[in-house]
């Protein structure tokens, strides 16, 4: 009988324990806020509740369904199939263009698979290579950071986009040089399906810096977006520059260079922004155009006739990974591999800015060298 009694004894010394556990539970539910989660299981509170709403989802305006209908369209779109697809080389100039001779080596040979259009905002140029004659559109005025810059840009495009065997748009510059032969870049942009646009989230004052709540509702500030204008896209994506008007109403009307509230260009953020609001994983947020902005200055490093080199165009074309820095004081460095059809490669297929100087190195380079 001894040990029974002992046994009995403990029992009510556990019922005491887990009493008194319970208790202390309760009265630290009820004296402190729960501030985890999972504190909402066990003990109701009003913090539970505490959490802010989800935002309400807006109501879009007639002209942004319509926009988004006609975009959604345009993406979805089967793209035109060619018999004899071509790229459409775009070259934004003031007047001449200094390496006419070194695209005309670039081209040789390859006339079937390409078409050229010359955008010449101040002067009328002077070909030096037959070419380029007679590829001359309409052109007006660039002013530098303005919305003039978008509106040349789209009217390449327009131009390019009236030859149906055109399946790819890339945009150059008067500076700008190719750092692979003709096949190399043709294959390189046909076997792929997304689009080359520069396209990355700056936090600092060059970036979301340049937001003004003018762009609401239609753009809001987490869609912003930042990039080199230089662009190669495949052709349902031109269509989609062309055929848009809401947005490009917007950075016409309030991303301008000495604007009241801030500085704004929109050839760095409207492509960008765009493309991140209608088809983000569309395009491969990198340029394929190299260019170095490493001094760290308003405009990126030149290249004079002494700087050009065999080794200066095969390091550059062999960079796999792009660079994004940010304009804040961290000025933090986003590097992302340059991911082709889910395989690692080279990022550049051109390079700028070559000052007209460098053509000689240029021709001899290309002359003797293979670059691939």
């Amino acid at each position: 009988m001894a040990p029974r009694s002992r046994a009995s004894s403990r029992r009510p010394l556990w019922i005491i324990v887990l009493v008194a556990f319970v208790c202390a539970v309760a009265l630290g539910a009820y004296l402190y806020t729960p501030r985890h989660y999972t504190a909402c299981y066990l003990v109701p509170s009003e913090a539970c509740n505490s959490r802010p709403p989800p935002e309400p989802a807006r109501v879009y305006t007639d002209d942004e369904i319509a926009a988004r209908a006609i975009m959604r369209d345009i993406i979805r779109a089967r793209p035109v199939q060619s018999k004899n697809p071509k790229i459409a080389f775009m070259f934004l100039t003031p007047s001449s263009l200094p390496f006419e001779k070194l695209w005309e080596k670039f081209f040789m040979g390859h006339e079937d698979r390409y078409t050229i259009y010359v955008h010449a905002s101040r002067d009328r140029p002077i070909h030096s290579s037959p070419i380029f004659a007679g590829r001359d559109i309409r052109s007006e005025k660039v002013i530098w950071g303005t919305i003039s810059m978008v509106d040349a840009e789209k009217r390449l495009l327009a131009h390019a986009l009236q030859d149906p065997e055109n399946q790819h748009f890339v945009l150059l510059s008067e500076s700008c040089v190719p750092l692979h032969n003709f096949d190399y870049i043709h294959s390189y942009l046909m076997e792929t399906n997304v689009s080359f646009v520069d396209c990355f989230d700056d936090p600092g004052p060059h970036g979301a810096g340049r937001y003004s709540d003018h762009m609401l509702p239609e753009i809001v500030k987490k869609d912003w977006r930042k990039g080199a204008q230089w662009f190669t896209v495949k052709r349902q994506h031109a269509i989609l520059i062309l055929a848009d008007t809401l947005y490009y109403g917007k950075f016409k009307r309030y991303c301008k260079p000495g604007n009241e509230w801030h500085n704004c260009y929109s050839d760095e953020h409207y492509l960008p922004t765009l493309f991140n609001m209608v088809d983000p994983t569309g395009i491969a947020n990198w340029s394929v155009t190299h260019v170095d902005w490493s001094e760290g200055k308003w405009h990126p490093k030149v290249y004079r006739a002494v700087d050009t080199s065999f080794e200066l165009l095969k390091n550059i074309s062999s960079i796999d990974e792009s660079v994004h820095v940010s304009s804040n004081a961290k000025h933090v460095a986003q590097r992302r591999p340059c991911m082709w059809n889910g395989m690692k490669r080279p990022c550049y297929l051109f390079a700028r800015k070559f000052y007209p100087e460098a053509l000689d190195n240029l021709m001899n380079i290309f002359s003797n060298f293979t670059i691939i």
